[in-house]
Protein backbone atom coordinates (compact mmCIF):
# COMPACT_ATOMS: atom_id res chain seq x y z
CA UNK A 1 0.00 0.00 0.00
CA UNK A 2 1.42 3.19 -0.53
CA UNK A 3 0.44 6.35 1.74
CA UNK A 4 0.67 9.93 1.27
CA UNK A 5 0.50 11.25 5.03
CA UNK A 6 -0.35 14.65 6.13
CA UNK A 7 -0.08 15.83 9.68
CA UNK A 8 1.59 19.09 11.06
CA UNK A 9 2.54 18.00 14.22
CA UNK A 10 5.80 16.81 13.93
CA UNK A 11 5.92 13.95 16.62
CA UNK A 12 2.88 12.35 16.02
CA UNK A 13 3.71 12.82 11.85
CA UNK A 14 7.08 10.94 12.41
CA UNK A 15 5.27 7.76 14.95
CA UNK A 16 2.52 7.69 12.03
CA UNK A 17 5.83 7.32 9.15
CA UNK A 18 7.14 4.98 11.67
CA UNK A 19 4.18 2.93 12.72
CA UNK A 20 3.26 2.35 8.43
CA UNK A 21 6.63 1.71 7.82
CA UNK A 22 6.80 -1.38 10.19
CA UNK A 23 3.42 -2.55 8.82
CA UNK A 24 5.00 -3.13 5.49
CA UNK A 25 3.48 0.21 4.01
CA UNK A 26 5.36 2.69 1.74
CA UNK A 27 4.90 6.42 2.77
CA UNK A 28 5.66 8.05 -0.45
CA UNK A 29 5.33 11.52 0.97
CA UNK A 30 4.63 12.62 4.73
CA UNK A 31 3.82 16.82 4.96
CA UNK A 32 2.30 19.25 7.51
CA UNK A 33 -0.43 21.45 5.10
CA UNK A 34 -2.78 21.41 2.79
CA UNK A 35 -1.57 22.73 -0.30
CA UNK A 36 1.62 20.21 0.38
CA UNK A 37 -0.92 17.55 0.52
CA UNK A 38 -2.96 18.34 -2.84
CA UNK A 39 0.58 18.65 -4.74
CA UNK A 40 1.82 14.92 -2.84
CA UNK A 41 -1.46 12.99 -4.32
CA UNK A 42 -1.25 14.40 -7.80
CA UNK A 43 2.08 13.69 -8.24
CA UNK A 44 2.52 9.91 -6.26
CA UNK A 45 -0.89 9.25 -6.75
CA UNK A 46 -0.97 7.02 -3.51
CA UNK A 47 -3.63 4.12 -2.75
CA UNK A 48 -4.58 6.45 0.46
CA UNK A 49 -4.07 9.94 2.03
CA UNK A 50 -4.00 10.14 5.85
CA UNK A 51 -4.98 13.27 6.99
CA UNK A 52 -5.39 15.61 9.85
CA UNK A 53 -8.63 17.73 9.64
CA UNK A 54 -6.91 20.53 11.47
CA UNK A 55 -3.97 22.17 9.70
CA UNK A 56 -2.34 25.35 9.41
CA UNK A 57 -2.85 28.58 9.01
CA UNK A 58 -6.25 28.49 11.14
CA UNK A 59 -6.46 24.90 12.40
CA UNK A 60 -9.70 24.83 11.52
CA UNK A 61 -10.85 22.79 8.55
CA UNK A 62 -7.52 22.94 6.30
CA UNK A 63 -7.07 19.15 6.08
CA UNK A 64 -10.16 17.68 5.18
CA UNK A 65 -10.69 20.71 2.11
CA UNK A 66 -7.52 19.73 1.02
CA UNK A 67 -7.90 15.65 0.82
CA UNK A 68 -11.44 16.81 -1.19
CA UNK A 69 -9.46 18.89 -3.63
CA UNK A 70 -6.79 16.33 -3.78
CA UNK A 71 -9.50 13.10 -4.48
CA UNK A 72 -10.60 15.58 -7.07
CA UNK A 73 -7.20 15.51 -8.69
CA UNK A 74 -6.38 12.23 -8.51
CA UNK A 75 -9.93 10.39 -8.66
CA UNK A 76 -9.56 6.79 -6.73
CA UNK A 77 -7.83 7.91 -3.96
CA UNK A 78 -8.89 6.65 -0.61
CA UNK A 79 -8.95 9.15 2.20
CA UNK A 80 -8.42 8.73 5.86
CA UNK A 81 -9.25 11.40 7.97
CA UNK A 82 -7.82 11.49 11.82
CA UNK A 83 -9.30 13.92 13.92
CA UNK A 84 -8.81 15.13 17.74
CA UNK A 85 -13.08 14.95 17.92
CA UNK A 86 -16.09 14.54 16.28
CA UNK A 87 -16.52 17.30 13.62
CA UNK A 88 -20.27 15.76 12.79
CA UNK A 89 -20.23 18.82 9.99
CA UNK A 90 -16.39 17.46 8.42
CA UNK A 91 -17.69 13.91 8.48
CA UNK A 92 -20.75 15.00 6.81
CA UNK A 93 -18.79 17.04 3.95
CA UNK A 94 -16.54 13.79 3.44
CA UNK A 95 -19.04 11.60 3.15
CA UNK A 96 -21.27 13.66 0.66
CA UNK A 97 -19.86 12.34 -2.79
CA UNK A 98 -21.12 8.94 -1.87
CA UNK A 99 -18.11 7.47 -3.93
CA UNK A 100 -16.75 5.49 -0.91
CA UNK A 101 -13.07 5.03 -0.12
CA UNK A 102 -13.40 7.36 2.80
CA UNK A 103 -12.48 6.74 6.49
CA UNK A 104 -12.81 8.75 9.75
CA UNK A 105 -11.02 8.11 13.14
CA UNK A 106 -10.12 10.24 16.22
CA UNK A 107 -6.54 9.87 16.91
CA UNK A 108 -6.80 8.04 19.68
CA UNK A 109 -8.07 4.98 17.77
CA UNK A 110 -4.49 5.51 15.96
CA UNK A 111 -2.82 3.75 19.00
CA UNK A 112 -4.84 0.53 18.52
CA UNK A 113 -2.55 -0.63 15.66
CA UNK A 114 -4.67 -3.37 14.09
CA UNK A 115 -8.22 -1.10 14.29
CA UNK A 116 -5.80 1.90 12.10
CA UNK A 117 -4.28 -0.82 9.82
CA UNK A 118 -7.77 -2.50 9.21
CA UNK A 119 -9.03 1.35 8.36
CA UNK A 120 -6.92 1.69 6.02
CA UNK A 121 -6.97 -1.49 3.98
CA UNK A 122 -10.95 -1.12 4.17
CA UNK A 123 -10.66 2.43 2.83
CA UNK A 124 -8.01 1.35 0.33
CA UNK A 125 -10.72 -1.61 -0.78
CA UNK A 126 -13.40 0.99 -1.13
CA UNK A 127 -15.14 0.95 1.90
CA UNK A 128 -16.40 3.18 4.42
CA UNK A 129 -14.86 3.32 7.82
CA UNK A 130 -16.40 5.84 10.61
CA UNK A 131 -15.30 5.79 14.05
CA UNK A 132 -18.42 4.54 16.26
CA UNK A 133 -18.20 8.24 17.91
CA UNK A 134 -19.07 9.74 14.95
CA UNK A 135 -21.81 7.23 13.94
CA UNK A 136 -23.59 8.31 17.17
CA UNK A 137 -22.98 11.71 16.48
CA UNK A 138 -24.15 11.74 13.35
CA UNK A 139 -26.85 10.21 14.06
CA UNK A 140 -27.99 11.90 17.02
CA UNK A 141 -28.03 15.31 14.18
CA UNK A 142 -30.06 13.47 12.06
CA UNK A 143 -32.78 13.02 14.50
CA UNK A 144 -32.26 16.43 16.01
CA UNK A 145 -32.70 17.55 12.24
CA UNK A 146 -35.52 15.83 11.48
CA UNK A 147 -38.85 17.91 11.59
CA UNK A 148 -41.45 15.06 12.07
CA UNK A 149 -39.92 15.03 15.24
CA UNK A 150 -41.75 18.22 16.40
CA UNK A 151 -44.95 17.21 15.83
CA UNK A 152 -47.20 16.23 18.44
CA UNK A 153 -48.35 12.47 18.60
CA UNK A 154 -51.75 13.46 17.86
CA UNK A 155 -50.24 15.02 14.58
CA UNK A 156 -47.91 12.09 13.78
CA UNK A 157 -50.45 9.79 14.04
CA UNK A 158 -52.85 12.23 11.63
CA UNK A 159 -49.64 12.16 9.47
CA UNK A 160 -49.15 8.42 9.79
CA UNK A 161 -52.53 8.02 8.67
CA UNK A 162 -52.21 10.19 5.58
CA UNK A 163 -49.26 8.41 4.83
CA UNK A 164 -51.65 5.42 4.09
CA UNK A 165 -53.28 7.58 1.61
CA UNK A 166 -56.09 8.46 4.06
CA UNK A 167 -58.79 11.24 3.32
CA UNK A 168 -59.49 13.81 5.89
CA UNK A 169 -62.91 12.29 6.43
CA UNK A 170 -61.78 8.96 6.33
CA UNK A 171 -58.85 9.85 9.07
CA UNK A 172 -61.73 11.58 11.63
CA UNK A 173 -64.04 8.35 10.98
CA UNK A 174 -60.58 6.02 12.69
CA UNK A 175 -59.44 8.86 15.10
CA UNK A 176 -63.26 9.22 15.88
CA UNK A 177 -63.10 12.92 15.68
CA UNK A 178 -64.39 15.68 13.32
CA UNK A 179 -63.38 16.63 10.19
CA UNK A 180 -62.38 20.00 11.14
CA UNK A 181 -60.21 18.82 13.87
CA UNK A 182 -58.52 16.78 11.17
CA UNK A 183 -58.15 19.41 8.72
CA UNK A 184 -56.55 21.93 12.14
CA UNK A 185 -53.96 19.05 12.61
CA UNK A 186 -53.49 18.96 8.71
CA UNK A 187 -52.56 22.61 8.92
CA UNK A 188 -50.33 22.69 11.80
CA UNK A 189 -47.99 19.19 10.21
CA UNK A 190 -47.55 21.60 6.78
CA UNK A 191 -46.34 24.46 9.02
CA UNK A 192 -43.83 22.54 11.29
CA UNK A 193 -42.77 20.57 8.41
CA UNK A 194 -42.58 24.08 6.00
CA UNK A 195 -44.59 23.05 3.55
CA UNK A 196 -46.36 26.18 2.31
CA UNK A 197 -48.96 26.70 -0.35
CA UNK A 198 -47.73 25.85 -3.96
CA UNK A 199 -49.26 25.18 -6.63
CA UNK A 200 -46.76 22.99 -7.80
CA UNK A 201 -46.22 20.96 -4.95
CA UNK A 202 -48.95 18.57 -3.48
CA UNK A 203 -48.10 19.13 0.18
CA UNK A 204 -49.67 15.88 1.51
CA UNK A 205 -47.78 13.84 -0.95
CA UNK A 206 -44.24 16.04 -0.03
CA UNK A 207 -45.21 15.45 4.25
CA UNK A 208 -45.81 11.30 3.55
CA UNK A 209 -42.23 11.44 1.94
CA UNK A 210 -41.31 13.27 5.22
CA UNK A 211 -42.56 11.02 7.18
CA UNK A 212 -40.62 7.78 5.33
CA UNK A 213 -37.69 9.47 5.59
CA UNK A 214 -38.32 9.87 9.04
Amino acid sequence: MRVVLAEDSVLLREGLVRLLEEADTEVVAAVADGPALVRAVTEHRPDVAVVDVRMPPTHTDEGLRAAVEARAAAPGTAVLVLSQYVEVAYADELLADGAGGVGYLLKDRVADVDTFLTALEDVRGGGTVLDPQVVAQLFARRRADDPVRRLTPREREVLGLIAEGRSNTAIARALVVTPGAVEKHTQHIFAKLGLGQDEDQHRRVLATLAYLRS
